[in-house]
């Protein structure tokens, strides 16, 4: 049986489509639509409730001995209150997930994981502890609001001070008082623009979606509040729909899309996050076993009529080189795009290939990723 995050009456009241995603009922798009939360995220602001997501806390004296061999970055020289991306490897070089560390000092980690992974992560963690450290699974403590966009720290400035927020990208700071709400703010997201996620314990997460809304201009009926003529609409809420055309269109992986326990982080692109000169990692060896990368990630511009999909094979002439991992119309792009494993052989820009849609091939090009980036 599904469960429900505690913003799920917020969701409800917003007329959220529910649908179930990684174990939880969770709102895949509003009445708004994809394309206008999609748009509003990139030209101003969309509120995201991502509280499926995992967290665990590591502890004690050898936590950073623990984080170094779980994870295949360098998380050595982290700073309190940085935070780093990077992929957990099996021993064979395939990816357990790919997850966030947060270092909030040398002797404690808090560690993001994807919702679907929760369970599976956590029995890994488990499995692979050494020396003297804890393990706390919080995930079911704590509620995560995800605020994105060009707007997001004048929206988010409305409910605290401006030098209590992370200025950094991927860094955090705690306690940060929110409208009279205790968060974890980092500079972080999944949507390519820039933002915040913030963590709240559950009994205050819909005070925080509220209080974020309202700060927005947007009631929870649905509709921009203008109270004179200087103020306008800033933020909406924002579905599952929104969250997977942006972070394709930011050429963001998926875990079970662009990853998977048998893909090896370098050959879906992340290896600026594998640090092979690390004296251990899990997975270190099976990495250096598999040698070169036989298969790369690449960008796929859909110039045939049709949309791509994941699983659609890619094809030059009548030979196999690869297949696609995630595909959509992408609307700010204004254009279907993919992303693909293809061999290593054909991931040259500009390539010409062929995407099998449905018994129907379409014509591609190889192009570079990402897609989108925002102006800095």
């Amino acid at each position: 049986m599904e469960r429900k995050t505690h913003l799920y009456d917020c969701h409800v009241k917003a007329a959220g489509k529910i649908v179930p995603f990684a174990g939880y009922l969770l709102p895949v798009q509003y009445e708004t639509g994809v394309i206008t939360e999609h748009m509003a995220v990139r030209t101003s602001a969309g509120l995201f409730d991502v509280s499926h997501m995992g967290e665990v806390l590591l502890k004690g004296q050898d936590a950073l001995k623990n984080v170094q061999l779980l994870v295949s970055n360098d998380c050595g020289s982290m700073y309190d209150g940085q935070v780093k991306y990077s992929p957990m490897c099996n021993e064979s070089g395939g990816v357990v997930d790919d997850l966030l560390v947060y270092q909030k000092n040398s002797q404690e980690y808090l560690i993001v994981i994807n919702a679907a992974n929760r369970f599976k992560d956590v029995d890994w963690m488990k499995a692979h502890l050494i020396g003297d450290v804890e393990f706390i699974d919080v995930s079911d403590d704590l509620s995560q609001l995800a605020l994105q966009g060009p707007r997001s720290k004048e929206i988010l400035c409305k409910l605290t001070e401006d030098e209590k927020l992370p200025v950094k990208y991927y860094s955090f700071k705690e306690d940060v008082n929110v409208a009279g709400i205790n968060c974890l703010v980092s500079r972080t997201g999944y949507t390519g623009e820039d933002g915040y996620e913030l963590y709240c314990k559950n009994e205050d997460a819909a005070k925080l979606w509220q209080v974020l809304l309202e700060a927005g201009n947007y009631d929870l009926d649905g509709n921009c509040k203008k109270a004179d003529a200087t103020e306008d609409f800033l933020l909406i809420p924002c579905g599952l729909g929104a969250r997977d055309t942006l972070r394709l269109e930011a050429a963001m992986p998926l875990y079970g899309h662009e990853m998977d326990d048998s893909i090896s982080p370098l050959e879906t692109g992340l290896g600026f996050a594998v640090k092979l000169e690390k004296a251990e990692f899990i997975g270190k060896e099976g990495i250096l076993s598999r040698g070169e990368a036989k298969k790369a990630r690449v960008g796929l511009n859909i110039t045939g009529r049709g949309i791509a999909r994941e699983a659609c094979p890619v094809y030059i002439n009548n030979e196999q080189i690869g297949v696609t991992t995630s595909g959509t119309h992408c609307p700010y792009l204004g254009r279907p795009i993919a992303m693909a494993l293809v061999d290593i052989a054909y991931n040259a820009l500009g390539t010409q290939v062929e995407v099998d849609v449905r018994g129907r091939r379409i014509a591609a090009e190889v192009v570079a990723l990402p897609f989108y980036k925002r102006e800095k």
